[in-house]
């Protein structure tokens, strides 16, 4: 699938296109996913570690990134491509993930703010 037309050499390694590698040209080189079509790895540069990717095409991820290219925050962090952490209230929300575009905590009742930091009006001892 891979191998160039000059064949193979008297070793019998084969002459792959750029995409493939291996004796045989049976796997994809480095920055390629997917054998055997061999698509290119397309990481999102700014929430992948590289540009290389597992062969089913998963690019590897900053901690604060997730998604199949890495071109979304991760859970707990907002504002993609910053991916600034969520920084909950541990006592105001219900959970540490926050709102992926704005960075809105998720408030128990009675509790307000971006961070689920403060009362509601008429309402009075956060965060107890």
């Amino acid at each position: 699938v891979g191998t160039l037309p000059g064949g193979c050499d008297s070793a019998g390694n084969c002459f792959c296109r750029a995409e493939f590698a291996g004796p045989r040209c049976e796997q994809c080189s480095p920055g390629y996913h997917s054998y055997p079509h061999c698509y290119a790895c397309s990481c999102d540069p700014r929430g992948a570690v590289d540009n290389s990717c597992s062969p089913a095409g998963q690019c590897r991820c900053h901690g604060n990134f997730a998604g199949h290219t890495c071109n979304q925050c991760a859970l707990g962090f907002y504002g993609f491509p910053s991916c600034t952490p969520c920084q909950c209230s541990r006592e105001g929300s219900l959970h540490g993930s926050c709102e992926q575009d704005t960075g809105q905590c998720s408030c128990r009742p009675g509790v307000t703010g971006l961070r689920c930091d403060s009362c509601q009006p008429g309402a009075y001892g956060f965060p107890h």
